[in-house]
């Protein structure tokens, strides 16, 4: 009897954890057509991806390529659990929606509300513009890169919000403009913990991750946080080595910070059609796209880009750091996704993604549209200016201060060249683009003066997502 049961149990055991790991040992026959987009990597010796289709919630094609992990020989798949970048962003948003039909939020709360330390801009900034990336708040990457604070440093969640409340400034008046900002959606992650009492990784496990079974997914707030079956990121080095790009100690999470696998953002996808996290009032608002102040619509919803692709209605997102890369690329209609989780930083996820696409929908598809090539900027060597301009680039040499990043640039005049640094920020070369408008590293400069001629008193600087910091010559 006691043999009969111990062989009943063993068979019990058996079933459950075979039926536990269904989607680790899924196989599908190849896909030629989409393995050769993916060739490039399916390799040995390289990092590269794994892919996942899903059709009507089930997959219907999924592979690595490439290694997860170049010390061990460990290959990508799909039981991987990868570091997915921005696409973090939609969860966060999900989570705020939440606390909207909590009732414990609005949408248009001014965010001084929550964050009382942030400066009053003169115009309100509301939980709304975070959303949408069109609360002119200056990126936290940007302004970090500009004071020289690296990312692979340890620092405190309320040192960033201090960092950010510094900003004497806006890029912009809020809502009169989209420019992706991570201080945004990193601010509303903290908004929730002010909001409830939880982390976002704390909060989004109990009122999304875990309803939906989503048991290999978390926001990554400890960095010392044990993690199986983690792929390690990569990039290749100026001799086209790979080298291992990871900062073991990054976590801010909310901008960022999700871990997951594609079985798990497979689950997360479906319950865009079924509503178990949420219901309809969720998924309503969380497609709801911007709308700036001059009336325009924006295709940027909460942490998703409402649009189409030949003809297709799509919502998609990708995200990049280290060097993971990943890519959620849904067709609603279709009932069809692609995603992609990568660990070369090299990898474009949003080509890749309407290439396989292609494969399973090219027949529903409309023609395709001939994407026009930007235009090279190449600034003349020196910038338009005459040769006798030289002779005032020595004037600007000197030390000038910020307060907003708590830092000093040294620009130097050296062998006919101007050049700026500070600390851990490399010395950038300047390249005269108009008169007193430079640019290095990335970064337009514009001294000032009080009067034509005289000594420079010092000088605005920004570019990208993080625009027009003051320094003053001390």
């Amino acid at each position: 009897m006691v043999s009969t049961i111990r062989a009943a149990f063993t068979v019990t055991v058996c079933v459950l954890v075979a039926a536990g790991s269904s989607a680790e040992a899924q196989q599908f026959p190849p896909n030629p057509k989409v393995d050769r987009i993916f060739a490039e990597w399916d390799k040995p010796d390289s990092p590269g991806c794994a892919v996942g289709v899903v059709q009507n919630g089930r997959f219907i094609y999924q592979r690595g390529y490439g290694m997860a992990n170049l010390d061990y020989d460990i290959p990508n798949g799909p039981e991987m659990v990868y570091y997915v970048g921005s696409v973090s962003k939609q969860f966060t948003a999900a989570a705020l929606g939440l606390l909207v039909l909590d009732g414990k939020v609005s949408l248009d709360d001014d965010i001084r509300k929550y964050f009382p330390e942030m400066p009053d801009y003169g115009s309100p900034i509301t939980i709304r513009h975070l959303v949408h990336h069109t609360s002119g708040i200056r990126d936290v990457y940007g302004i970090m890169g500009i004071a020289g604070l690296r990312m692979e440093d340890v620092y405190a969640d309320s040192e960033a919000v201090a960092l950010i409340a510094r900003q004497k400034a806006l890029n912009f008046t809020p809502g009169s403009t989209h420019l992706y900002s991570n201080s945004g959606y990193f601010l509303m992650a903290q908004l929730v913990r002010r909001v409830t009492g939880k982390s976002l990784r704390v909060f989004a496990d109990e009122r999304m991750f875990q309803p939906l079974g989503m048991t290999h997914t978390h926001f990554h707030d400890d960095p010392g946080h044990v993690m199986k079956k983690r792929a390690m990121s990569y990039e290749r080095d100026s001799a086209g080595v790979y080298r291992i790009s990871y900062l073991q100690n990054f976590d801010k999470i909310g901008a960022g910070g999700l871990y997951t696998t594609l079985d798990d953002m497979r689950k997360w996808d479906e319950n865009y059609y079924t509503h178990k996290v949420g219901g309809e009032a969720l998924q309503k608002m969380i497609h709801t796209r911007g709308v700036l102040t001059s009336g325009d619509t924006l295709p940027y919803a909460f942490g998703n880009n409402v649009a189409s692709y030949r003809g297709l209605r799509t919502t998609e997102h990708g995200g990049a750091l280290m060097g993971y890369k990943a890519h959620i690329y849904r067709f609603p209609e279709q009932h069809l996704t692609v995603l992609e989780t990568c660990n070369l930083g090299a990898i474009n996820t949003g080509p890749l993604a309407e290439a396989v696409a292609e494969v399973y929908l090219g027949d529903k598809m409309g023609p395709k549209t001939q994407r026009a090539a930007a235009a090279p900027q190449r600034p003349p060597a020196d910038g338009g200016l005459t040769s006798g301009a030289n002779a005032d680039f020595a004037s600007l040499a000197g030390d000038y201060y910020s307060e907003e990043v708590d830092a000093t640039y040294h620009v130097t005049w050296r062998d006919g060249r101007l050049s700026y640094a500070g600390h851990h920020v490399p010395m950038q070369v300047l390249v005269p683009i108009g008169p007193d408008t430079f640019r290095g590293g990335g970064q337009t400069v514009r001294f000032e003066r009080s009067a034509p001629g005289a000594a420079a008193t010092g000088f605005t600087i920004g570019g990208g997502r993080a625009l027009g910091f003051r320094f003053k010559r001390r």
